[in-house]
């Protein structure tokens, strides 16, 4: 039997959370939500997904705090966190990529490709995904600077 991959999408707008949610299960994944970064440390703590959808613009704890949070956290810090935000110039992306984000989405967002992006965060191995992080950053940093 396969084991599934749990993910936990973390989104203030019900909306985002059930597209997210309806999009994943179908693709097998098991989904656990959170609406606010509280909840989210509490998820990630209690249930140590495989990866994490993280939403930015949040109540109580913004996604950068749960960044940082999650990151900074020895037990977690191997969790790669995917950003989903409305969050979309070059100083946000470099700050994402910068404090160890896996992957950056922006929306709008294709939730048929959202499947394929955290299979590809899954299976790409944390060295590589360094290596990839400070590529994009050091692309960004080009970009902005010219």
């Amino acid at each position: 039997m396969i084991e599934r991959r749990t993910v936990l999408v973390v989104d203030d707008e019900p909306d985002v959370l059930l597209l997210c949610r309806v999009n994943l299960e179908f693709e097998g994944y098991e989904v656990l939500e959170a609406a606010d970064g509280e909840q989210a440390m509490t998820q990630v703590r209690t249930h140590r997904p495989d990866v994490v959808l993280l939403d930015v613009m949040m109540p109580k704890m913004d996604g950068w705090q749960v960044l940082a949070a999650i990151k900074s956290d020895a037990a977690l810090a191997e969790v790669p966190v995917v950003m989903l935000t409305a969050k979309v110039q070059d100083q946000d992306q470099i700050r994402g990529w910068s404090q160890g984000a896996a992957d950056y989405i922006t929306k709008p967002f294709s939730p048929l490709a959202l499947s394929q992006v955290l299979q590809d965060v899954l299976d790409t191995d944390p060295e590589e995904e360094e290596r990839r992080r400070q590529m994009i950053l050091e692309k960004l940093q080009l970009l902005r600077n010219s």
